[in-house]
């Protein structure tokens, strides 16, 4: 598996080949430690797309979690809410019923005299 290295890596690579030459090394010497060093720069990239591939994954992941933890909250307030509105309904009939209630004891108390 041969991989494709541009001309700017290759160019970098002689640069620093070049730059680290002793003075009894041959071109051929030299040749070889700039594909070394592409070779080193190449892995380097790999190694940095796989870490890029593996943040987003764990990015998507938090934000499907956060999602689905705010789907979670908002049907959770709208049960909540729908049993405060039951309960104050219930509340506000209370004191009607407790009228009506009263006044028909009342009324059977006093028929009863």
């Amino acid at each position: 598996m041969t991989t494709q290295v541009s001309s700017e890596v290759q160019s970098e690579a002689m640069r620093i080949a070049k730059g680290t030459q002793k003075k009894a090394q041959s071109k051929e010497q030299t040749k070889l430690i700039a594909q070394g060093i592409e070779k080193g720069i190449s892995e380097y990239k790999k190694q940095q797309k796989a870490k890029a591939r593996e943040r987003d994954k764990q990015r998507k992941k938090t934000l499907a979690a956060k999602a689905r933890d705010n789907q979670a909250d908002s049907s959770e307030s709208l049960t909540n809410q729908t049993q405060t509105t039951t309960a104050l309904k219930l509340l506000s009939v209370l004191p009607w019923l407790l009228l009506v209630v009263s006044w028909g004891y009342f009324f059977t108390t006093k028929s009863s005299f």
